[in-house]
């Protein structure tokens, strides 16, 4: 046996003796009794209200009168109003845009020369009509005085008879007749083609003057404009828009509620508008403004998309600024930006009681996992609105208060264990 070999097991002999060496000094292990572990849950805390509940929703502002401004005649735009720019605010009956009005005076002034020319013509055919009413009357009057004398001829006077006056006939008409005259004598349709004429003539001046008048383009209410294309110079045709306006004495907004919520709102349905209190909320520069609204209407109409019920909210006085939610010194405020997304509340005025609990919470089947004494309790409710946040619930078991379970469990078992994280160390809902 060589040396090499001898130093290969003396080493493994060494460590085989120092394995054993440690193996019997080292300590015995404490035996320690079995615990078994509890799921820990998220919860939050809840209290059941009770009061008239807010009916929630979202919705995007819109204009609640808008208006297509153009041109009612053809002509160049000889003037445009610095103000009818898209985003400017112009007043009602303010001029907007003129036309070039120099045609329009022409046909003013010629239709004003015609109304004169057949107001001398009804004067000159009502004069015609009394010549010829004398004339008729002074004729009615020699026949009835050759009628007369022919009622008095003696029957036996044959010389009377041989030579009656000139132009006497006796045998003309019977006595106590009258002999109508023909209707072109009396003059009267003349003078009523004269006078139609006329009306004529009034007509066409009152249409220059109309046409005269709409050179000018006025705004029809205070608005906002919202678009517009005009520009000196242009040629513009009737019916040709050249901009619009939206009416900034009122904006509208559309919320889309279920028939639940809708079914909680009294009044909603009612003719001529509910006046039901409101309000909507929009985000601007980092903070929550809002403006106070009114129900004005609501769609009867159930959409057979969402089956939903949209609900039109009537905001005043938009553009005075809206009063800062979080914060009354939030610098200035801004108007209500015609086309943003809001958020609706409506006040229904149904009072019961009910919880407010995150959406999280909510579980299928319309439940929630309650933590009360240590214990897992699940619970049915009625859920009576909901938000992408939260849920608005009611019903028996929740009591006055405690705590919802927020997180999940992978086997939850009614009155099954669970602790959960409280703010002081403790267990909530002990």
């Amino acid at each position: 046996m060589n040396r090499q070999l001898l130093w290969v097991i003396g080493l493994l002999l060494g460590a085989v003796a120092i394995a054993a060496i440690m193996i019997g000094l080292r300590p015995e292990p404490e035996e320690q009794e079995l615990v078994a572990t509890v799921p820990l849950v998220e919860v939050q805390p809840y209290q059941v209200q009770s009061g008239a509940l807010e009916i929630l929703g979202t919705g995007t502002v819109g204009p609640r009168e808008e208006v297509s401004l153009g041109a009612e005649i053809a002509g160049r735009l000889v003037w445009v109003n610095p103000a009818f720019r898209e985003g400017g605010t112009v007043g009602q009956g303010q001029v907007l845009f003129r036309i070039d009005a120099s045609d329009y005076r022409n046909r003013v002034r010629s239709a004003q020369a015609d109304v004169a020319a057949q107001d001398v013509a009804v004067l000159q055919a009502q004069e015609e009509v009394a010549i010829a009413q004398a004339e008729l009357e002074r004729f009615a009057n020699r026949e009835s005085a050759r009628s007369a004398l022919g009622r008095a001829l003696d029957s036996s006077d044959y010389a009377a008879r041989i030579l009656p006056p000139d132009g006497l006939d006796v045998a003309t008409a019977p006595p106590g007749t009258t002999v109508e005259p023909n209707i072109l004598a009396t003059r009267e349709p003349q003078l009523r083609s004269a006078r139609a004429a006329q009306e004529r003539a009034q007509a066409q001046l009152a249409d220059a003057q109309l046409a005269l008048s709409r050179t000018a383009v006025r705004a029809p209410f205070s608005g906002l404009v919202r678009s517009e294309s005009a520009s000196v110079g242009t040629l513009v045709q009737p019916g040709q828009a050249l901009g619009s306006v939206v009416a900034t004495s009122a904006y509208e907004v559309r919320v889309s509620l279920s028939e639940q919520e809708a079914a909680l709102i009294p009044g909603l349905f009612r003719v001529g508008g509910a006046n039901i209190p409101a309000s909507v909320e929009m985000e601007y520069g980092g903070r929550m403004w809002r403006w106070s609204a009114v129900v004005d209407r609501a769609d009867a109409i159930l959409d057979p998309e969402t089956r939903t019920i949209d609900v039109f909210l009537r905001v005043p006085n938009p553009l005075r600024g809206g009063v800062a939610v979080d914060d009354a010194a939030a610098g200035a405020a801004p108007p209500l930006l015609l086309g943003s997304f809001v958020s609706a509340s409506i006040t229904s005025g149904a009072a019961q009681p009910y919880a407010t609990i995150p959406l999280e919470a909510l579980r299928e089947g319309d439940t929630v996992w309650l933590l009360a004494q240590g214990k897992l309790r699940i619970v049915p409710v009625n859920v009576i609105q909901r938000t992408d946040r939260l849920a608005f619930v009611s019903g028996e078991g929740l009591g006055e208060g405690g705590h919802v379970i927020t997180s999940g469990l992978r086997t939850p078992v009614e009155r099954m264990d669970l602790r959960s994280e409280a703010a002081n160390g403790g267990n909530a809902g002990e």
